[in-house]
């Protein structure tokens, strides 16, 4: 009888084992999420360069990379504006703050809270061949991703549409213009935007020099009628994030850019044949060079995809791979989390941004008007990504130049075709940028009220 035990005790150890075994290396089936195993081969290498590169601290104040420079062995610290030393930790007094640019690095701090879901090790024989088993460029499982996400964000309506991966929002724009341009080249499209403008749309259209399209200027002073129109509409608008709609009733290509929660309200999904977003200003990841068009025309959609692949065969495997694993993370809890750190993170800017400028007759910025957000289910206002500043006195006839000379570094309004009385400052750059542009601001309009307080 013992010895029976003891083989019926055996016989059920090993079926328990061998049930653990395909349960941890096989799965419950393709459905199931991948699991990790206990012990790491290959990877285990990748993984440990990656961590000790980033608990290089930098003082807080840059960060160091694995693809960085080498120094004595070491990675090198690449510091934020107006820092330096080998750990980033001297600031250069009467440093400049630089609100030129959109780098949106203000979300940096929500991904190295969520280091661990975020991080992507890749084998070296990953997806080497030019497409995917289902489709030439484009990752299906991506695809479906951003169909979920705008799902989510309520902000547009992909249900019978077609998506386009390019490299950025930049790409789709010229491809666009390309698919939606005239055929006949005696008679070019004529593409038209309304003042302000994100300046790439003129600089690409002149740029390419095409017989079918040609870049005709402002909107509002566009007069003919019956006529080959393209028309950008940025919406919201950048530099002044308001909620725009076509002039001219045209074909039309709705940039979305800053169409998500944390920079205005999301009245309701857009639904218009054209319509381009780009991962930077929604997650941060600028540098990642990833955007999409949602198109509603199959011929539109075909030139769009024909012109993409022209130009660079696809969009790189592995952006594909780290987008993906970047959106799985920012539509948690239905992208509650996410969009709630992105938006407490711009509408503390402003509101600190608004106390400055509240106290200054030589300045002011554009004003904002709360309306209801389908997402955040309340009534906001909206908080841009940039500040269009409008310098009040007559012979401030140079807007960028006065902020220059107050050590603030801006773009001038005739970048977006407007006048050089406005400058944009851009609200999205690091913590560090954003105080240091609070202080030169503070301090220059100190100079109309002395008792102004460092806010």
């Amino acid at each position: 009888m013992k010895k029976y035990c003891y083989g019926i005790c055996f016989l059920i150890s090993v079926a328990i084992n061998i049930s653990f075994g395909v349960n941890l290396y096989i799965g419950d089936g393709p459905n199931q999420e991948i699991s990790c195993r206990s012990s790491l081969t290959w990877s285990e290498k990748a993984a440990a360069e990656a961590e000790a590169v980033a608990a290089i601290s930098c003082s807080g104040h840059g960060r160091a990379f694995l693809d960085g420079s080498i120094s004595d062995g070491q990675p090198v610290c690449e510091c934020y504006g107006c820092y330096s030393g080998t750990d980033c930790s001297e600031l250069s007094p009467g440093c400049a703050a630089d609100a030129n640019s959109g780098d949106p690095i203000y979300l940096e701090p929500f991904w190295m809270q969520n280091a661990a879901d975020t991080a992507v090790v890749i084998s070296g024989w990953h997806r080497m061949s030019y497409e995917y088993a289902d489709d030439p460029m484009m990752s299906p499982e991506l695809d479906k991703y951003i169909r979920k996400l705008h799902s989510v964000a309520g902000n547009a309506i992909t249900q019978d549409r077609y998506i386009v991966f390019g490299v950025g929002s930049s790409q789709l724009l010229s491809a666009a213009v390309y698919a939606l341009s005239s055929q006949n080249s005696s008679s070019p499209s004529n593409v038209l935007a309304s003042t302000p403008f994100y300046h790439l749309y003129k600089d690409q259209t002149r740029l390419f020099n095409s017989k079918n399209f040609v870049y005709r200027g402002d909107t509002n002073s566009w007069q003919t009628n019956n006529t080959d129109v393209i028309e950008f509409v940025t919406s919201p608008t950048n530099p002044g994030g308001e909620l725009k709609k076509s002039v001219t009733g045209g074909k039309t290509i709705l940039d979305h850019a800053y169409f998500w929660p944390q920079f205005t309200p999301i009245p309701g999904p857009s639904d218009h044949d054209l319509m381009i977003f780009s991962l930077s200003k929604l997650t941060g990841h600028a540098g990642t060079r990833f955007g999409w068009a949602i198109i509603k025309d199959k011929d539109v959609y075909d030139k769009v995809l024909n012109y993409i692949y022209l130009a660079n065969a696809g969009i790189s495997k592995d952006t594909q791979l780290r987008v993906l694993k970047v959106l799985k993370v920012a539509m948690k809890a239905d992208g509650k989390p996410f969009f709630e750190f992105a938006y407490n993170q711009m509408s503390d800017r402003w509101n600190r941004l608004t106390s400055v400028f509240s106290k200054s007759t030589r300045f002011s910025i554009q004003r904002r008007h709360p309306l209801h957000c389908n997402f955040f289910h309340q009534t906001r206002q909206p908080s841009p990504a940039y500040a269009w500043v409008r310098c009040e006195r007559q012979e401030d006839n140079d807007c960028a130049a006065v902020l220059n000379a107050g050590k603030i570094i801006g773009q001038s309004g005739s970048t977006f075709s407007a006048k050089d009385r406005y400058a944009r400052l851009s609200l999205i750059k690091s913590q560090d940028d954003f105080e240091l542009l609070m202080q030169r601001l503070t301090e220059l309009v100190s100079l109309e009220n002395h008792n102004i307080e460092m806010i």
